[in-house]
């Protein structure tokens, strides 16, 4: 593809016509300034995004992030959504990391107060949240309990103790997909999560101290319970091997079940069926699962976080949540068409971004909006923005998740050694913890794009409103 190829609407939003490829049933439009999408094009994920408006029943256009890169059938950074009931669900259009998610803590100390100790308590952090391939924690899912996990997400872990009814308010979904089904997920992906609940992964996953660096509405981002120099955490993990698990079981299911629905697609990644088919309603249920268990292991780190920090600086004022927000998902909901529409929304590296007043939020951001939660690079700063109405309107309700890579992690480790990048951030004030120092090069700053040019076109096309800027202390990378 070409950039001739497209059509530009506006500084910031191009489209690709419905008359680029005969078998395109919608357009696909893609956010992004001139410069970014020059870079854009030098990856397959445009084409990816064309054959994605291929779905049977896919609705209006299929949407690219500005932080959009080539994966697995579908890009990272992509959204569509297809008619209930009869439209198709494709788990390689939700990700392999089912729920990968980020949630943000607010911990109600100062910089000052925390600057001495930063060192000590990123250590402390590391020995009690594991990390790492396939590293599983001390936390194990005996008996009935995985089931429950999986059947009730954060609901389950408030009955056990290990969340508040707050939690829950402020996770997306209240930490809870009712369509829920643990007899869908298989024996082997059960095994692979029964002791991952409580720890971060691999890959870009990572837990986060920061600080509010700066301001860009100081009345939302009161609301919301931060003020300039507080200490955050930001957390980033999803359902590791159990919903990469779930993932391979039901793309392995479908390609063997299109053909009973006569449906043919140009990417076998994209392997797909009917929602209403008994496959798609168990994948359904599996990866609502799967999201369910996600969660869970986010709260698990929250749990472990706030019992360190109890013994840490011996104190009851423990990290509040902020809010929670799933990445790599798909979602029943409600869009216009422009009347009113029950659709299938798939979100691939995307997060959600619902504006004020909409019924899914709590009471206390109802009437302010969502918090967006974007992280940046490691080293970089990260962002909470607000949903704004024109995420409804234009993009299903939804937001970029991160800065997305511009560079394969094999081209990073080239440019540069672990150890390099580790004595570059120390230089610049951030501290690292790592179980492999060598791995550090592929999640390195220049990996991945700008995130201050992805935040600028979030705001600009009126889906999220900037809050506040964090700046990180200290990286704990899986």
């Amino acid at each position: 593809m070409k950039k001739e190829d497209l059509i530009k609407i506006n500084n910031y939003l191009w489209e690709i016509p419905q008359s680029f490829r005969k078998d395109m049933r919608v357009p696909g439009r893609v956010y992004a300034t001139e410069k970014m999408l020059s870079q854009i094009l030098l990856d397959r994920s445009l084409e990816q995004l064309v054959n994605l408006t291929t779905l049977p029943l896919i609705m209006k256009y299929v949407l690219a992030m500005p932080d959009i890169h080539e994966g697995y059938g579908a890009p990272i950074g992509g959204v569509g959504a297809t008619l209930m009931p009869e439209g198709a669900i494709s788990p390689g259009f939700c990700g392999y990391d089912i729920n990968c998610g980020v949630r943000l803590l607010k911990t109600f100390l100062k910089e000052e107060e925390i600057k001495s100790k930063i060192d000590n308590l990123a250590e402390e952090i590391f020995k009690t949240i594991p990390s790492g391939l396939g590293k599983g924690g001390g936390f194990k899912l005996e008996g009935r309990k995985m089931d429950q996990v999986l059947e009730e997400g954060m609901v389950f872990l408030e009955k056990e103790g290990y969340a508040s009814s707050k939690d829950l308010e402020h996770c997306e979904s209240y930490g809870r997909l009712e369509m829920a089904d643990a007899a869908k997920v298989s024996f082997l992906a059960k095994a692979r999560g029964k002791d991952q609940l409580g720890t971060l992964g691999s890959g870009n996953h990572f837990l986060e101290i920061q600080k509010v660096d700066f301001l860009d509405d100081k009345e939302l981002a009161e609301n919301l319970g931060l003020k300039e120099g507080d200490i955050t955490i930001l957390i980033h993990t999803g359902s590791r091997g159990l919903g990469h698990q779930v993932a391979t079981d039901y793309l392995k299911n479908f390609l063997r079940a299109m053909g009973r629905y006569k449906i043919d697609i140009p990417d076998k990644e994209l392997a797909c069926v009917p929602f209403n088919s008994p496959e798609g309603r168990s994948y359904f249920s599996a990866m609502a699962a799967a999201a369910n268990f996600a969660w869970s292991n986010r709260q698990i780190i929250t749990y472990f976080i706030r019992q360190t920090w109890k013994k840490f600086f011996k104190t009851d004022k423990l990290p509040e949540l902020v809010y929670d927000v799933a990445h790599n998902i798909i979602k029943i909901e409600k869009h216009s068409f422009p009347e009113e529409r029950e659709v299938l929304v798939h979100r691939k590296g995307a997060t959600r971004a619902f504006p004020a007043g909409h019924e899914e939020l709590p009471e206390d951001y109802k009437k302010i909006g969502q918090p967006v939660i974007i992280p940046g690079s490691m080293g970089t700063s990260s962002y909470v923005l607000i949903g704004q109405p024109s995420a409804m309107t234009e993009a299903f309700g939804s937001s970029c998740h991160g800065s997305g890579r511009q560079m394969s992690r094999h081209e990073a480790v080239k440019k540069a050694s672990g150890k390099e990048i580790k004595e570059t951030l120390k230089a610049s004030g951030v501290i690292i913890k790592t179980n492999s120092i060598s791995s550090l090069s592929e999640e390195a700053p220049y990996a991945y794009k700008d995130i201050e040019e992805i935040i600028e076109v979030i705001s600009q096309t009126g889906i999220a409103k900037k809050v506040v800027r964090l700046k990180p202390l200290a990286v704990i990378k899986g």
